[in-house]
């Protein structure tokens, strides 16, 4: 209970009804290849450098290995110097905000939410980061970067894969249905990862797991 004064400085009790809070589960399948591309070090000290104006020491010569390694979310303890067996023995992640994100986008562009702020303010994914079942593959991709310069990319990517969310949602303002029905409609209209739905892409996608499944 809060309490504030009136005009006349009495303490006056308001009452703060309590929220309706709700938790379940909510078991994601992938529908086609998820491409992750997290932010390596290297990548983040080079940016760095540049920002505080610090020579550079010029392009170290492409590791291919290392950037699929590096462009992985590790969830266990990534070794300094990583093998394709410590890769198999590892558990990977992928960023839970980017789920929350097509699911919100996704119900704002079918008309089903008036705001993208309705849905995310009504529920939430615990945790930073989704564990993501299954066997990563090193893929090279041809791009283009700054100025149309083509390069090639090594990334990795779960060709089959499924993970778990756990949402915690207020049942005051969505159902649990409403919710399951924004993620899989975000699975199939905009996706996560590199090249996604909602970049022009067919990367990504996913649905929620039926009963069977």
């Amino acid at each position: 209970m809060a309490k504030k004064k009136n005009e006349e400085n009495e303490i006056v009790g308001v009452e703060i009804p309590e929220l309706n809070i709700g938790t379940f589960n909510l078991k994601i399948i992938g529908d086609s290849p998820l491409i992750v591309h997290a932010w390596s070090d290297k990548a983040k000290q080079m940016m760095l450098n540049k920002q505080m104006k610090k020579a550079s020491a010029g392009r170290e010569a492409k590791d291919p290995f290392r950037d699929f390694c590096d462009s992985l979310y590790w969830l266990t303890d990534k070794p300094e110097n990583p093998t394709m067996d410590d890769v198999l023995a590892a558990k990977f992640g992928f960023p839970v905000v980017a789920f929350k994100a097509a699911a919100v986008d996704a119900g704002y562009q079918s008309g089903v939410l008036a705001k993208k702020t309705t849905a995310r303010g009504a529920f939430h994914i615990l945790g930073e980061m989704a564990e993501i079942n299954g066997i990563p593959e090193m893929r090279e991709d041809m791009v283009r970067i700054g100025m149309g310069t083509a390069d090639i990319r090594y990334r990795a990517e779960f060709k089959h894969w499924s993970t778990e969310l756990t949402i915690r949602y207020n049942k005051n303002a969505m159902s649990m249905e409403q919710i399951v029905n924004l993620f899989n409609v975000g699975g199939f209209a905009c996706g996560i990862g590199e090249w996604r739905p909602s970049r022009d892409g067919s990367y990504g996608m996913f649905h929620v797991a039926t009963g069977a499944e």
